[in-house]
């Protein structure tokens, strides 16, 4: 019988604080997703909860974080806003922003792996994500309504989609930023 040296131990453990991490912030994007804010467009904070997951786990536990949270949802857990889940959900109009979070997440790992992580990087790949997130989402709800319901042009899915939200999306760009730069050192040894 083997011994269990400290170092495989040491390993072990991180590998378990690692899914444990993950775990925590896939059901902190769920609990965000169910936070409406009503305004005139009601939005949620998924958004939120994608940066923050990135932003304090770093590129590689943020993406998958991200990815459990898609997968939960795919089973039809209500992980989702509205409390939805479901294949049904991705592949509906609204699936493109969902999985378009995991290619958000992606980005940023993508431009954390090249550039570092200095507060101006993270900033940027925030910026970057988001806009990635709009365009994925943006092409999948066209492909999705056209199939649907006829031709929808550019414009009006942006006026539909995506412009309403800059605004509320920037806000929560800049809290997950501020404060997943704060709670980093807490919470990640």
């Amino acid at each position: 019988m083997g011994t269990v040296t400290k170092t495989e131990t040491c390993q072990t453990g991180m590998k378990t604080v690692d899914m444990v991490y993950i775990a925590i912030f896939a059901a902190l994007m769920a609990v965000c997703s169910w936070i409406s804010i009503p305004t005139t467009v009601p939005f949620t904070l998924q958004t939120f909860g994608v940066f923050m997951a990135v932003g304090i786990l770093g590129g590689k536990r943020g993406t998958l974080a991200v990815l459990v949270y898609i997968l939960l949802g795919a089973i039809g857990l209500p992980v989702f806003a509205g409390f939805s889940g479901g294949i049904g959900t991705l592949l509906g109009t609204s699936g493109g922003y969902i999985i378009g979070f995991l290619f958000s997440a992606l980005t940023m790992w993508l431009i954390e792996k090249t550039l570092g992580r200095s507060a101006f990087v993270q900033i940027f790949s925030m910026l970057i994500g988001l806009a990635v997130c709009y365009a994925f989402g943006t092409a999948w709800f066209m492909a999705v309504y056209t199939s649907r319901s006829g031709a929808v042009g550019l414009a009006t899915v942006l006026g539909w989609c995506v412009f309403p939200f800059i605004i509320p999306d920037l806000l929560k760009t800049a809290l997950a930023f501020v404060l997943s730069n704060r709670l980093r050192r807490f919470l990640i040894s």
